[in-house]
């Protein structure tokens, strides 16, 4: 039986409309703040020289782009379910994952060469008391960003807004450390600790793309739910008390939806309109804890041999 809900839900328990708004809203805000970020960025690299600087700059540059990205990968995941594309198009959002760690590791080989030059001819930084309050200004921007952005993915658990965040939360951790190079650079004089920092900011940002990445492919490659979650699955279909067993599981996720088939086990002398109703309950036990989950329940008799997938 392939049953669908009146009314679907997130796995959060948002409804999608409300779902879908909040999504829209995290994708133009961080397109926003990005924007807002490389315009004062590019008037404090100017002013200090600072590779940090040019370093926080590229990764704004890097995110205003992967926002973008992000935005129209969003308003397409969002498109209801057609006659092409019967399962949705929730995927979308793991490709703009994939497109963000391309530009995030791009960026942070950039970054490594930059760095890599002022090692060998080390410069001393100017104005330095504008790069730390460009800085600062960037660290509450980027700080009130990835708060809204945790409240958007608590509610729809979309994996492109969670590939954006997690870069955003990235930039706080950069630009901490861009304001410890200025200080050391201009107030001890220790000018090797811009390229220093630098080069370990580029290492950083490698490690996100790589997180980013990895997410996606998993979305991608029709990952299994977590084990957490299906041994969950397990227990509420082997609590009824007219089900013998189940087997072949299978279950996946492709944005904010998730789809879960298995075949039950139940007597064989049981009509089919029992067994019809049996299924019934034992879906709708699965989706009062998973409400954004598309179930799909074959009926097996009990003891009638078949072929089985060897990971059920």
């Amino acid at each position: 039986m392939d049953a669908r809900p009146t009314e679907t839900v997130t796995q959060a328990g948002a409804p999608p409309d409300e779902a879908g708004r909040m999504m829209r809203l995290a994708t133009y805000a961080a397109v926003g703040v990005a924007l807002s970020l490389i315009a004062i960025k590019f008037v404090a690299y100017l002013l200090t020289g600072s590779v940090s600087m040019l370093s926080t700059l590229i990764d704004s540059m890097l995110d205003a782009a992967a926002s973008l990205i992000n935005l129209v990968a969003v308003r397409h995941a969002l498109t209801p379910a057609d006659r092409e594309h019967r399962f949705g198009h929730g995927k979308a959002e793991a490709l703009a994952g994939l497109g963000q760690s391309a530009f995030v590791a791009g960026s942070a080989v950039f970054l490594v060469l930059q760095a890599g030059g002022r090692l060998y001819r080390p410069t001393p930084i100017e104005n330095e008391a504008v790069g730390i309050g460009v800085m600062i200004a960037s660290m509450a921007l980027t700080g009130l960003l990835v708060l809204f952005q945790r409240q958007v993915i608590k509610k729809t658990r979309s994996i492109a807004i969670s590939a954006d965040s997690l870069h955003y939360a990235g930039d706080l951790a950069v630009n901490i450390a861009v304001v410890a190079a200025l200080v050391l650079s201009t107030q001890l004089g220790w000018y090797l600790a811009d390229p220093l920092f630098a080069l370990a900011i580029g290492a950083f940002i490698l490690f996100t793309a790589w997180q980013i990445a990895r997410s996606a492919f998993d979305m991608l490659m029709d990952r299994e739910m977590p084990d957490e979650a299906r041994e969950r699955i397990k227990q509420i279909v082997r609590a009824h008390p007219q089900i013998r067993g189940l087997h072949d599981l299978r279950t996946r996720t492709a944005g904010r939806d998730s789809f879960i088939q298995f075949h039950l086990e139940m007597d064989g002398g049981m009509s089919l309109t029992e067994a019809h109703r049996v299924a019934e309950q034992v879906e709708m036990a699965i989706m009062a804890e998973f409400p954004a989950a598309e179930v799909i329940i074959h009926e097996d008799p009990e003891g009638v041999a078949e072929v089985r997938t060897k990971f059920a």
